[in-house]
């Protein structure tokens, strides 16, 4: 495991601070152990949520280290595009509710990050932006999709074709981000939501989640049957049998994430 991506655990949620300074870039080890990571969150019936962070004040992440790709090695980028694409997918399928606390600067690989998760907070003074093509470069792990998914085409290619950098307020105006707090309040905020989560069954928030992503690789029309099918396979878990027992006798849950 990389010591550039701590772990703690509280209660339900599960932290992961990015701390590779001065800008907690990405490198090939944190890229295959933020995967790591997510597969054995995944396999934590304990865990329903993840918040991901920055370590420090100025960066959330400024993305990759652009001095892995100086030497133009297509074998190094291909490998690299990999374990980008590897980590980052494996984050979006995340069974729980994942959440990017956005302390500061998130740049290329450090916005695609975030743009992995369900939920993004951003700090009113953190700035985002999708720059890799002005080193001849394109966004390689799910920016193209995530971005155009979340803000639309418009947005998505002034992003990326134009280079343009967002202030926190405009993020939020497009859609980017769900809300916009104060400096250094991001991760509390985050907390705060996660914590909501555990209201909720793990195994009905595991089965909205794909079914609301799955917009992203079929037709509504198309998803619509599934859902309907996962609706039922809920009634086979110990978890929708509590839930309505809970809500009939007024009482707070006790989910077995099962």
């Amino acid at each position: 495991m990389s010591a550039q991506i701590k772990l703690e655990k509280q209660d339900h949620i599960a932290v992961l601070t990015m701390s590779n300074p001065p800008a907690n870039t990405w490198t090939r080890d944190t890229l295959v152990a933020l995967k790591t990571l997510v597969h054995e969150l995944n396999a934590d019936k304990n865990i329903y949520s993840l918040v991901i962070t920055g370590e420090g004040e100025k960066f959330f992440s400024a993305g990759a280290d652009l001095n892995v790709f100086a030497s133009g090695d297509k074998g190094i980028a291909a490998d690299m595009s990999f374990v980008f694409g590897q980590a980052f997918e494996a984050l979006s399928d995340f069974r729980g509710v994942s959440i990017a606390a956005i302390n500061g600067f998130a740049m290329g690989g450090g916005l695609e990050v975030a743009l992995a998760c369900d939920i993004r907070i951003i700090e009113q003074q953190a700035q985002v932006a999708l720059p890799e093509a002005k080193v001849g470069l394109l966004p390689c792990a799910g920016g193209t999709q995530n971005l155009a998914t979340l803000v639309g085409e418009g947005w998505a290619k002034r992003m990326i074709l134009c280079g343009e950098r967002l202030k926190a307020d405009k993020a939020l105006s497009i859609g980017l981000v769900e809300e916009v707090v104060d400096t250094g309040a991001s991760l509390a905020h985050a907390l705060a939501l996660a914590k909501k989560v555990e209201d909720q069954s793990p195994v009905a928030v595991a089965a909205c989640k794909t079914l609301i992503q799955q917009g992203r690789f079929g037709s509504t029309r198309g998803a619509l049957p599934l859902e309907r099918e996962m609706f039922v396979g809920l009634f086979d878990t110990k978890d929708q049998k509590e839930g309505v027992q809970a809500f009939l006798e007024k009482r707070k849950a006790n989910w077995v994430n099962g």
